[in-house]
């Protein structure tokens, strides 16, 4: 074998080895770049029905205004909850502050139960439920963003995507967790 031949095997080699490198890199970074996107869409549909809430919350508390008037405390800790949420910035802030939301209203919906002419009225009955169809298109939407959370995190910390991902700044992502006082249920007293 001469030197020519040998140069141009490892020059060869050396060419399918970078080639690998090169698509194994482009391969691995354009997979976290698409599950990194797929875990904004699945956040951003969250916040589409977040706004929902937010948004059908002045017209359920005012309805229960007129009814509970005397009940001021809970409806103080609704709006100021809601108004948290509005100011949220970050994703973790606005998962906490949306916490905080659906722990007053569960406490809101506690204090309805004491009202039989409001659970009559029929403003009430559709606010109701628009905000009970609200409650449970946000657990579709947390449940399908977690989700897409778990596939992004588990690539970014399998091998030997991990290396890569710390190299291109991809970060781990939370999950959005329900509150601590959900796991206790509303008690209603009459």
């Amino acid at each position: 074998m001469t030197t020519k031949n040998t140069v141009i095997i490892v020059l060869a080699v050396l060419a399918v080895l970078v080639f690998s490198l090169y698509s194994f890199t482009k391969n691995t970074y354009n997979s976290l770049v698409i599950l990194d996107e797929g875990v904004k869409s699945a956040w951003a549909q969250v916040e589409t029905q977040l706004q929902r809430r937010y948004d059908l919350i002045p017209n359920l508390v005012e309805t229960v205004k007129g009814y509970a008037a005397h009940e001021r405390e809970v409806l103080i800790k609704v709006t100021e909850a809601r108004s948290r949420v509005g100011s949220a910035g970050t994703v973790d802030e606005k998962i906490e502050a949306n916490n905080q939301l659906s722990s007053a209203l569960a406490r809101l919906l506690v204090v309805i139960e004491r009202y039989p002419d409001l659970k009559a009225n029929q403003n009430f009955i559709r606010l109701q439920d628009e905000l009970a169809g609200t409650e449970n298109r946000i657990s579709v939407e947390r449940r399908r963003y977690n989700e897409s959370v778990q596939v992004y995190n588990i690539k970014l910390r399998s091998f030997p995507e991990n290396m890569l991902a710390g190299m291109f700044g991809f970060q781990k992502k939370n999950f959005f967790e329900a509150p601590q006082a959900a796991a206790e249920a509303p008690k209603v007293k009459f």
